[in-house]
């Protein structure tokens, strides 16, 4: 098969698996409604057509509630990436403190979201920052979008820092050098692609982190929608907010993906020399 055939058969797939979903959506929604004349069927699966008129309709009030979650989720991501970034070479410093906190990590992640998000939204107060006042519904987002980023991000890394070949280490340690520049010129370099991994997996949650805590009491935001569609019956606009949730956390996953083949280009050739492309 010649590369560009092939190329352009990878190419077709998602178009492929993305016209099949929306036929067999149709489908059902129409089982739903006129086969069985479910009185529900609004509800539980509206046509696919008119969620995507709803959505055009409301895009301007989507694109402001999405843009709002979206802001605090990437506030939340970039100081949850920073965090375990750090812990994860301080951690390979110094491996008492692994010991230490390793266990913890992993306890911390054992507690659900939508048990913590409510704790945290009780805790946080508005804050005040010169002339401009931030909402703790703000803040909680930041936060737990900050917590659900820095676990991935840590461990990813940390791994990394374990995987590096012990002799090309000792090989920069006999040629005197010390850490910060063993860390900067070989360790760190190493484990970028583990960074980006951990960054692929939290970015999404981050920002599905931050619609759960729209619902909990914020006064916009996808999740905000979600609740306020869901209890007044405006399904339609339940269901455009459902894709958009959806469409933020591909486009979070996509935006890590772009940046990890801006940075690390040889990863991607590789990939597709294996793939015999």
């Amino acid at each position: 098969m010649k590369t560009g055939s092939l190329l352009s058969n990878e190419k077709l797939i998602p178009c492929v698996w993305t016209i099949g979903l929306a036929v067999l959506w149709e489908g059902v929604a129409f089982i739903l409604a006129e086969i069985v004349q479910d009185q529900m069927a609004g509800m539980r699966l509206p046509y696919l057509h008119d969620i995507l008129i709803t959505l055009f309709q409301n895009a301007g009030f989507l694109a402001g509630a999405s843009a709002t979650t979206l802001s605090r989720a990437i506030l939340g991501f970039a100081a949850g990436a920073a965090a375990g970034f750090l812990l994860a070479i301080a951690m390979s410093l110094y491996s008492r403190l692994e010991k230490a906190l390793y266990p913890y990590l992993l306890l911390s992640q054992m507690i659900p979201i939508l048990g913590l998000a409510p704790v945290v939204v009780s805790i946080v107060r508005k804050a005040q920052i010169g002339p401009y006042t931030i909402a703790a519904s703000d803040i909680t987002r930041v936060i737990i979008a900050g917590y659900i980023t820095f676990f991935p991000v840590a461990t990813n890394m940390l791994s990394g820092l374990k995987s590096v070949d012990r002799d090309k280490r000792n090989l920069m340690y006999s040629y005197a050098a010390g850490k910060p520049t063993v860390y900067a010129k070989l360790m760190i370099p190493f484990c970028v692609p583990y960074l980006f991994t951990g960054m692929k997996i939290a970015a999404p949650l981050a920002i599905t982190a931050s619609i759960l805590v729209d619902s909990l009491g914020a006064a916009e935001g996808i999740g905000y929608n979600l609740t306020y569609a869901l209890y007044t019956g405006a399904y339609p606009v339940f269901w455009a907010s459902v894709l958009c949730s959806a469409a933020l956390g591909i486009a979070g996953y996509s935006v890590a993906a772009f940046f990890e083949r801006i940075c690390l280009p040889w990863k991607t050739a590789v990939q597709k020399k294996e793939a015999g492309v």
